[in-house]
């Protein structure tokens, strides 16, 4: 069984991360979804709202876990007996950035790969920054996200 971890703040998750999740648990036998709690960004939802959201939005996957996870990616890549590590690159500069993280995370775990998966042409330019941004201007974010983030993103305007 090869499983894979597909790790990020996911603040909030969108249809671009769930492509990739899609993607990945075709490609796999378990994908794992770890959202990190990132004490240097200030989300819009905390950890468990992310976790609980991110789990929602890939409940139709059998095969793909949500977990959260506040330690360093490596010690639970470990932790769990993770074969390789999932991330989406949509631009040289996030293949510039992964490229880095992938040589340190092979480092601190021994050698295990990362994997990068381009997005879904119509999703290469969601990012949940983007997202939150049009979201914190009053702007219409329903074709960027699934229901239930779109859902919770309406309830934090209320």
């Amino acid at each position: 069984m090869t499983t894979v971890i597909y790790p990020g703040t996911f603040d909030p998750i969108t249809n671009g991360h769930v492509d990739i999740i899609q993607r990945s648990a075709v490609l796999f036998s378990k994908v794992i979804v770890a959202v990190a709690k990132s004490p240097s960004k200030q989300p819009l939802f905390n950890l468990e709202q992310r976790v609980e959201l991110a789990r929602l939005s890939v409940a139709h996957l059998e095969n793909v876990e949500v977990i959260g996870f506040e330690d360093l990616l490596a010690n639970v890549v470990k932790e769990k007996q993770i074969h390789a590590i999932i991330r989406g690159v949509r631009t040289t500069m996030d293949f510039e950035y992964e490229l880095q993280l992938a040589h340190l995370n092979r480092l601190l775990t021994n050698g295990v790969e990362s994997l990068f998966l381009p997005p879904a042409e119509k999703w290469s330019y969601v990012s949940s920054t983007i997202v939150r941004d049009i979201f914190l201007h009053q702007g219409d974010v329903s074709q960027l996200v699934p229901t239930v983030v779109l859902q919770a993103l309406e309830r934090l305007n209320k």
